[in-house]
């Protein structure tokens, strides 16, 4: 198995990516991680112009992440807004491609926080297929693949574990959708995280390393030396990303102050991890 680069999820500094946070990259780059995930909420592929730039610079390897939120949601009962969402999420790939980024992951198959009470409907799947398969075709035409994401029951409810995620993925049937793991929202969904991710394993193109609270990696009770090891079982390839969240971010409701500063979570996280792999 080729080695597996480490890459930092920049959501722990919060939504507000821009300029500012150049020198967050130099010091992600300074303390040895060699990717960087990068969150498109601005799809202006202009605006990302400077961004490629900075990462080549650098020597990261970017991946891009999007989400959409109710103003977008690819399962909505209205027939235009379901092709207004496809249409930002088309837009979310032009900015992956200038930043230079082969993937853009996340859970953009519904929009995050927004329940009906009930179950996925078969009405509500057969929507996300088709505009994902659409998408999919689009992203492949510029040499992206996606990697959708579950979360967990509390912030989506289309897909939230691996099984749910497999079937939709079969149901767009198109060789640029693919999955990526998330070991925050699988260790709340899944019996096993080892199982989960033997199952994903055909699909397989990003992993986030995430902590049960979304803190330090280490410090918390996931098992990521036994992950770790399931990957190398796989021969998992992609980048290893560790994502962490702070009060900055609003949408992960922690309310709380869980490490000191960011370059301690980062460091204390990048040499746990060293330390296992």
């Amino acid at each position: 198995m080729n080695r597996n680069i480490v890459g930092m999820n920049l959501l722990l500094w919060g939504t507000e990516i821009n300029e500012t946070l150049f020198p967050v990259l130099e010091e992600i780059r300074s303390i040895g991680f060699e990717g960087v995930e990068i969150p498109i909420f601005r799809t202006d592929p202009s605006y990302w112009r400077p961004w490629r730039k900075k990462l080549e610079e650098l020597g990261l390897r970017p991946v891009a992440v999007t989400l959409n939120g109710p103003e977008f949601n690819q399962i909505s009962s209205d027939a235009g807004l379901r092709a207004k969402t496809l249409e930002r999420n088309k837009m979310a790939i032009d900015c992956a491609a200038v930043l230079g980024s082969k993937l853009l992951t996340g859970p953009f198959h519904s929009a995050l926080g927004v329940f009906t009470g009930k179950p996925a409907r078969e009405e509500e799947l057969g929507w996300a297929a088709d505009n994902l398969r659409e998408l999919a075709e689009y992203a492949q035409n510029q040499g992206i693949v996606l990697g959708l994401e579950y979360l967990n029951r509390f912030e989506s409810y289309l897909v939230t574990c691996s099984e749910e995620l497999i079937a939709l993925i079969k149901r767009v049937d198109h060789p640029a959708c693919k999955v990526m793991f998330d070991t925050f929202h699988a260790n709340i969904e899944e019996k096993s995280l080892t199982e989960a991710i033997h199952h994903l394993a055909p699909w397989l193109v990003h992993v986030q390393l995430s902590e049960n609270d979304r803190s330090t990696l280490g410090q918390g009770h996931i098992n990521f030396r036994e992950i770790l090891s399931t990957l190398h079982q796989i021969n998992y390839e992609g980048m290893l990303s560790i994502e962490a969240f702070s009060p900055k971010l609003s949408a992960a409701n922690i309310w709380r102050k869980m490490f000191v500063s960011e370059s301690d979570l980062m460091r204390d996280s990048f040499k746990h991890l060293q330390s296992l792999l």
